[in-house]
C-alpha cells in the first residue's frame, strides 16, 4: 500500500495531572501522564486510526466528513483542513461558588 506523509495540527493540553493530545483534523484524542508519553500515544493512535479506516473501507467517507479534500493532480493525495487560528474568547457561564 502506498503511504502519504501528512502534517497535522495537534493541540496539547494539561488537564489536572494529565496531558491530552487532540487533532481537530481527525477529531481524535488521547492522554498520558507525561507530555512525551502523550505524544507517543498520539502517534500510535494515528496509525491505528488510519489502519482501522482502511480495513473497514471507510477511509474516504470519514476523511471527507472531517473536512479533508481529495486531490488528484499533480498526484493523488489527501489534504487535511487548515488550522487557521486559536483565540481566547470571553463568555459568561452559570457558576455557583
Amino acid at each position: 500500500m502506498k503511504l502519504q506523509e501528512i502534517k497535522l495540527s495537534v493541540l496539547f493540553l494539561k488537564e489536572g495531572n494529565k496531558f491530552v493530545a487532540y487533532s481537530p483534523a481527525l477529531d481524535i484524542s488521547t492522554c498520558g501522564k507525561t507530555f512525551d508519553k502523550t505524544k507517543k500515544r498520539f502517534e500510535e493512535l494515528v496509525g491505528i486510526f488510519f489502519e482501522e479506516l482502511r480495513e473497514k473501507g471507510t477511509l474516504e467517507d470519514v476523511l471527507l466528513e472531517c473536512g479533508w479534500r481529495k486531490v488528484s493532480k499533480p498526484r493523488a493525495r489527501w489534504i487535511p483542513p487548515f488550522f487557521i487560528a486559536q483565540t481566547d474568547e470571553t463568555f459568561k457561564i452559570p457558576c455557583r461558588v
